[in-house]
């Protein structure tokens, strides 16, 4: 790498900032690229430049130094199939950094030209460091080679946490003495919620009614989209405080929080990054994806357990764990940081 070089970094990504978690991880990634990149300018392109073949776009992508695309959920159904013609006009470095495979409950398998597609740009790239197994392992079923892909984990997890206005501090109540319990629902497109709506809100009421009624617990409402507002009150749960802030500000207080129940997977990301537990309803690969490589598969709960009462089961074991999986976390995200660390200095070695 050219020492004292100021670069010029394409970053295709989802960019959607209605949704907190492709926010935050666009944010995070960019983070680290600056820190590293010290001067870069980086330039945004959405992830359905690659859909389509535009010959301007592709000369403004051939003017970068290099381009990154991730993380988040890249490798999904609605973005696919990639333009085939568009991947093999990029001639700059392409390196995956943080992104997934995502697989919901319910949704039909992939037709063939996807997965094509998706190994034709796994194959062109320089470099790829994506964020769990289940996407390894879908690469490497499909052709990838083995040794070309590095587990790097999701970038969000080190997304920089900003301190709230007094004001929000005050509302949220986040200086009592009182424990904490956040909720978080998936109702943002997964098409299949319907069929587990009630298990779903039955199971997160049975476990909020015990939090709150039976340990004192405060309950937070953790928004990750704006659709999630024609779901969460219909649990109907008395107190309850709405957080919806900006990405950083959101991951302080998830950090204030002693437990999470959430479904969207960066709500998930961003607690573990602030060290608390979340349990995650799975309703995609994604979630147990994250579990497994955060080494606590246990913090899964399959929509199939939910009418058992696994839910509140799950909740209160991990409850009196909370301290050992705070120091657990903070192992796993040195962890993570070696891991994230050796991709940008491939990627910089690839550079020279």
């Amino acid at each position: 790498m050219i020492k004292n070089k100021k670069f010029k970094i394409a970053h295709i990504h989802v960019w959607d900032k209605n949704n907190k978690g492709d926010h935050a991880i666009v944010l995070a990634v960019q983070e680290i690229l600056y820190k590293n990149f010290p001067g870069a300018i980086i330039n945004n392109f959405p992830v359905e430049v690659l859909k389509n073949h535009d010959l301007k776009t592709i000369v403004k992508l051939n003017h970068a130094d290099f381009i990154v695309i991730g993380g988040g959920g890249i490798l999904y159904s609605y973005f696919l199939p990639f333009n085939l013609k568009t991947i093999n006009e990029i001639v700059k470095p392409i390196f995956l950094f943080g992104l997934g495979y995502i697989k919901e409950v319910d949704a039909p398998l992939w037709s063939q030209d996807k997965i094509d597609s998706v190994v034709a740009l796994a194959n062109k790239a320089t470099g790829i460091g994506i964020r769990d197994l289940n996407t390894k392992r879908f690469l490497i079923a499909n052709g990838v080679r083995t040794t070309k892909i590095k587990v790097v984990g999701d970038p969000a997890a080190f997304l920089f946490e900003k301190k709230p206005s007094v004001a929000t501090i005050s509302r949220l109540s986040l200086l009592n003495r009182k424990q904490k319990i956040g909720l978080n629902l998936n109702y943002s497109g997964w098409l299949g919620f319907g069929k587990w709506r009630e298990d779903i809100l039955h199971a997160y009421k049975e476990t909020v009614d015990y939090f709150q009624n039976e340990l004192g617990f405060e309950v937070y409402y953790l928004q990750h989209h704006p659709g999630e507002k024609n779901i969460y009150p219909e649990l109907k749960i008395s107190n309850l405080k709405l957080v919806d802030l900006k990405p950083n500000e959101q991951k302080y207080v998830y950090g204030k929080l002693d437990l999470i129940i959430g479904m969207m997977l960066h709500v998930g990301v961003m607690a573990y990054g602030a060290k608390t537990p979340e349990i995650s309803v799975a309703y995609d690969i994604r979630n147990y994806g994250f579990a497994e490589f955060i080494n606590h598969p246990e913090l899964v709960v399959d929509l199939e357990k939910l009418k058992d009462g696994e839910l509140l089961r799950r909740a209160q074991m991990v409850i009196s764990k909370k301290t050992n999986y705070q120091k657990q976390f903070v192992k796993k995200k040195i962890e993570m940081s070696n891991s994230v660390s050796k991709f940008i200095k491939d990627i910089k070695n690839n550079l020279n």
